[in-house]
This record gives structure tokens, sequence and C-alpha cells, in this order.
């Protein structure tokens, strides 16, 4: 889609909640907001893209996105994006980089409050000013997988990220690319900043959160990924990212479900029945409509 222009309408608050389902595998095209945008869903696990990073956000994390920055935004189950659209001028963080936070049962809660349509202006202030309270940046980093652009490394990185338990050794992989060993060594480390060994570490490392995320058990997810065991793994996690799986995806935060909510809550549900014409199932709530927004 394209970038979304515009600012959000004139009017108490600076903060606007939307709510766009995703199906497994869908991923929206590269768009960028004016808005600073924080990205989290209440269920299901989200993945956004900016260049070569890459984060994996399952409900106790979210992604604050800057003001313009291009991104990709998809699911890897059926997960709803919940999307907070805050108003540059308006609002009171003005943080320049991608950001992961951590979301406990309390922001939870306020984002469900915020999506309301019948907020009188003091409490929708006061509920805006808590939300902006609890972003807390995370430590964790997003594990980065660049992409190559000499199609003799294209071919081996398209084979790994097809199947990351791919088992072939450089050797193998310089045959079916047409290049020798020293030849592929030295473009993957010109096309990435990496060697093969790295890329493939931080690929495999990257395709096991989504399942982690999901609830899959480390054995399962280091397995599927290509490590003989689950030790192995961990141990380069560990190595790789500075902190367990575990720890990074909940960012500290206790695991377990946030609330008792209704995933998306009321206001969906009758935000549906009145949009029964939208063919794509969104919309956006808040003080005032702020149009389409991903």
């Amino acid at each position: 889609m394209n970038a979304v222009v515009g600012a959000v309408p004139p009017g108490v608050g600076a903060i606007v909640v939307g709510h766009f389902p995703l199906s497994p595998g869908q991923w929206l095209e590269p768009h960028s907001h004016p808005q600073h945008q924080l990205a989290w869903t209440r269920r299901g696990v989200l993945g956004v893209a900016v260049g070569d990073a890459h984060w994996v956000l399952p409900p106790t994390r979210a992604l604050w996105l800057p003001a313009g920055v291009v991104h990709r935004t998809g699911a890897t189950r059926d997960a709803v994006l919940c999307s907070l659209y805050l108003e540059p001028e308006r609002c009171g963080l003005d943080w320049a980089e991608p950001t992961p936070v951590g979301v406990d049962g309390l922001l939870a809660h306020l984002i469900a409050h915020l999506a309301r349509t019948d907020l009188a202006d003091g409490a929708r202030l006061r509920a805006e000013a808590v939300v902006l309270d609890l972003l807390h940046p995370l430590p964790a980093t997003p594990i980065d997988v660049p992409h190559p652009t000499d199609p003799r490394v294209r071919v081996v990185t398209e084979a790994l990220l097809a199947d990351p338990a791919d088992p072939r050794s450089l050797d193998a992989h310089a045959r079916a690319a047409g290049a020798s060993r020293r030849t592929l060594t030295r473009l993957f480390v010109r096309d990435t900043g990496m060697s093969f060994e790295t890329w493939r570490t931080h690929m495999r490392l990257r395709a096991a959160l989504p399942l982690l995320a999901e609830g899959h058990s480390v054995s399962h997810a280091a397995h599927a990924v290509g490590y003989a065991t689950a030790s192995a793994f961990l141990a380069a996690f560990r190595r790789t990212v500075g902190t367990s799986p575990r720890r990074y995806l909940d960012g500290g935060l206790p695991s377990g479900p946030l609330d008792p909510l209704d995933p998306l809550g009321e206001q969906y549900r009758i935000a549906r029945i009145s949009r029964r014409g939208r063919s794509d199932g969104a919309y956006v709530s808040g003080a005032r409509s702020a149009g389409r927004r991903r």
C-alpha cells in the first residue's frame, strides 16, 4: 500500500487506535506513516521488517516506529494488528529509531480503553498520559538477516530461507550456485557483511522465533531450523543475542495471558456491523476517525 498522508484529525488527544486483521503469512506492502506508530497484537504473532532488520512480536512486545519509517508488517498465523498512531506534534515521545517495548496487562487494558469511541475528553487525556509513561524500551536488538544482491549468493540464501534446516555445507551450496568456495565466501562478506556461517546462524535464530512465540517447545523450534539439540540452539542464541529466547520475547515481563478481555472487544464487533461495505475488515477508532492506516 502507499504511504499514508495527512495528520491525525484535530481534537482532544494525540492517539488514534486501529485494528487490522491479518491472515497467516499475510504481509502488507512497504509503507510509512506521518505519525509515530506502536504496532502490537493481543493474539497471534506479528513480524515487522525495516530494511534488513526484523522484529518478532508476541503479545508481550510491541514496536515503536518513528514517523516516516518505511516498514512491512505481517503475521505467522491469524493475528490482529493493533496500531496506535501518535501525532508527533502532540506526543511527548520522539524516539528516532524503531524500538521494541514491553506490553503488560495494564498497557493492554489502556490500549483497549483508548479504542473506545465514547470516552470523555478528560478520560482520554489521562489514559494517553499513562500509556506514554508505560512505554519503556527493551534492550534486545533485532536479528539482522541482510539480503544479498549477487545472484550466486541469492541462490544460497533463498534455499536456506525456504528450508532453514538445510544441512548442506558451504562447499555443497557453492556447487549449487556455480561458484567456488573461495568466491562464495568472499561474496557473502561483501554482500551481507557476514560470513556464510554467521548469516545462516542469524537466519535460523530468526526463523525459530515465531515458532517459540506461538508456544512451541525449544526442542521443536531447534530441530525445525536445523539444530541437532535444544542446548546447541540455546547456546547459539545466547552467543548471538546476549540473552535467552524467552527473555528476548517476553522482554522481562511475566508470561501467560495478558488479560481476559475479548481479543478485539465489543467496539470491534460494533464497527464491523456498521462497516459491512468495507472489504478489508479494518477500522480505526478513537476520539475521531483517522482513515485507513496500517
